[in-house]
């Protein structure tokens, strides 16, 4: 009976409902507010705070001795650090000034001291550090400067002493290297390029160098032509003092890619790669040595104005062969020995004004003519690179020029296809497991070099 009544109830709800939803709601909303509204109104209130208990507590406070904080204070000192580069017009008080050293003693032993002398006045370029008191006065002053030695740099160092005197001293050093990634792309020039992309000149002759047997840098580049290199920063005391050596390259020349990295080869006992074993030299990824008998060209940079075919003589006037190549170049521009050999004649000949003659192996001869001056002499041994002279127009001449000959058993031969014709030397069997494993880093280094190149060029 309880149980029908409960299902009748559920059901009278339920039809309620369905007939009247927003009123139900409504009520039962109500009556639930209702409830709240008064859970709210019967809450009990904090007291006021105007009716609590005020307690006063009083502390005494030791203060901190002051004194020795004071003393510290007047008694601390610092150390400035400048720097500054030396002007072919400096004296030494002129320096000092733009050091912002204000020191009369310090003055007058650098104008007195004969190393202070050499080193700072009338020599620009040099980086000068100095150490300074809070007062300007001089507590030590660093110069550094290369020399022709590539493991160590020179450095001047003067001091002032606990007894307030001063001492000079020059001293070597050996730098510290850095490896540099960088890369260009060629739109007129490879020094063009390298200098709009921040690489030192060094790099770029050497460059030019370890390519010299398979590109003709005077009529061989393509605009577009694009390079990589990983080369050495030579440091001195934290300062980038010169360039070192090109440690690997790679360069796109009209869509063909060369690479070279110079490797020391620790079992080599004969000479490769136009140095000895001790000092290494440039291969290609493959471990073909890149020294070839002959350079392409016997100088870094210069003009082909006249190459070996049948002309018109501009001072004989007549049609006649021209059994060389002309290099159009600045007086006094360099020429270099394209081979080893030893020189057969050096000194003044008809036509050919001043002239060297290199003889090579295999009855080979080189002829370098109308130089402005000679450096070797007859009988000396010179090797593939080395200093001949430099670009002139004696003798047969109607301007600056090098005129450079190539003959075979006295025979003239076109000196543009000679360095394609030589042969190069692997790297030995017992160190090819080293070379591989070295290439395989350079590899990786080179893409990253041109990775770099590219977003730059982006």
């Amino acid at each position: 009976m309880i149980k029908n009544d409960l299902v009748y109830g559920l059901q009278a709800v339920t039809r309620l409902l369905r007939r009247h939803p927003k009123r139900v709601t409504g009520t039962l909303a109500a009556l639930l507010l209702g409830t709240g509204v008064t859970a709210f109104g019967v809450a009990p209130l904090a007291p006021d705070a105007a009716d609590l208990p005020v307690r006063q507590v009083l502390e005494a406070v030791q203060s901190l001795p002051t004194e020795a904080q004071t003393d510290a204070l007047s008694s601390f000192r610092f150390t400035l650090f400048r720097s500054e580069t030396t002007r072919s017009t400096d004296t030494v008080d002129a320096l000092l000034k733009r050091l912002n050293i204000d020191d009369t003693a310090a003055a007058a032993f650098l104008r007195s001291d004969a190393n202070g002398r050499l080193t700072l006045l009338g020599r620009p370029g040099k980086n000068v550090t100095v150490e300074a008191t809070d007062s300007n006065q001089l507590l030590k002053l660093s110069v550094r400067w290369a020399t022709d030695d590539e493991e160590k740099f020179t450095r001047l160092v003067v001091e002032r002493d606990a007894n307030n005197h001063f001492s000079s001293r020059v001293e070597t050093a050996p730098y510290s290297r850095s490896t540099q990634l960088a890369g260009g792309v060629i739109r007129s020039s490879l020094f063009a390029a390298t200098d709009e992309a921040g690489i030192p000149d060094a790099v770029a002759v050497q460059v030019a160098e370890i390519f010299s047997g398979d590109i003709d840098f005077h009529r061989a580049l393509r605009k577009g032509d694009r390079f990589s290199v990983v080369y050495e920063t030579l440091e001195a005391d934290g300062e980038a003092l010169r360039t070192g050596r090109v440690l690997s390259t790679e360069f796109v020349n009209n869509g063909k890619t060369l690479q070279a990295m110079w490797f020391r080869d620790p079992t080599a006992t004969q000479p490769m790669a136009g140095a000895t074993a001790a000092k290494g030299g440039y291969y290609t990824l493959d471990g073909q040595s890149l020294r070839r008998a002959y350079l392409a060209s016997p100088m870094e940079f210069s003009r082909v104005s006249s190459g070996f075919k049948m002309r018109f003589h501009p001072i004989l006037q007549t049609w006649r062969a021209h059994l060389g190549v002309d290099y159009a170049a600045p007086t006094g521009t360099a020429v270099r020995s394209v081979g080893d050999g030893v020189v057969e004649f050096a000194g003044v000949q008809g036509g050919f004004g001043n002239v060297v003659f290199v003889k090579h192996r295999n009855n080979h001869t080189t002829v370098y003519a109308h130089l402005s001056r000679i450096g070797v002499r007859q009988g000396q041994s010179v090797s593939q690179g080395q200093d001949l002279g430099a670009v002139g127009s004696t003798g047969w001449a109607t301007g600056p020029h090098l005129h450079f000959e190539f003959r075979v058993n006295g025979q003239h031969q076109d000196p543009m296809t000679i360095a394609k014709q030589n042969d190069t030397v692997p790297v030995s069997a017992s160190a090819l497991a080293q070379f591989r494993q070295l290439a395989g880093q350079v590899k990786q280094q080179l893409q990253a070099a041109a990775d770099t190149t590219q977003l730059r060029a982006e």
